[in-house]
């Protein structure tokens, strides 16, 4: 569970914030055995490759949503779901952040909806106390906007 309160005053995080980070989470995720794992386009993915290297999980899907458009908030979450558990009995689904949780939320209760027999768990390298949802796993909580390294290193624009 989450143990460090993240420095708003340090909004950057870095890679080196970030493997520390996985690190960590990895050796809390690894007891649940996840056989896939699901990365949150886009948040997520760079989280889930890294997390599917240190279990050695193969299994590695995406799911996209749409909560912002560029930085105004939508009305509606849109999921683009179409995962593949059949004979699956763990799957981890994988973000960078649960901020307002809304998203989150959703998700596990649209997987749980279509996969009734597949045990789902979540986890996030950051996550919010005024979140609507709390990940099963997490390593820091932040009160303020997260500049991740992979949304600012590589802009071409």
């Amino acid at each position: 569970m989450g143990i460090i309160l993240y420095n708003t005053a340090m909004k950057q995080y870095h890679y080196d914030n970030f493997k520390t980070d996985t690190n960590k989470l990895l050796l809390e995720v690894k007891e649940f055995q996840p056989e896939v794992l699901i990365g949150i386009a886009r948040g997520g993915l760079t989280l889930s490759h890294a997390i599917a290297e240190g279990l050695n999980v193969r299994n590695v899907q995406t799911l996209n949503t749409e909560l912002y458009d560029k930085s105004k908030k939508r009305d509606k979450i849109c999921i683009n779901e179409g995962c593949r558990l059949e004979n699956i009995q763990r799957v981890l689904i994988v973000d960078d952040i649960s901020d307002s949780g809304k998203t989150l939320k959703a998700i596990v209760k649209l997987l749980s909806a279509n996969h009734p027999k597949v045990e789902f768990k979540t986890a996030t390298l950051f996550y919010k106390k005024t979140s609507v949802y709390e990940p099963d796993f997490w390593i820091n909580e932040a009160d303020d906007w997260i500049d991740f390294f992979w949304e600012r290193d590589f802009n071409v624009n």
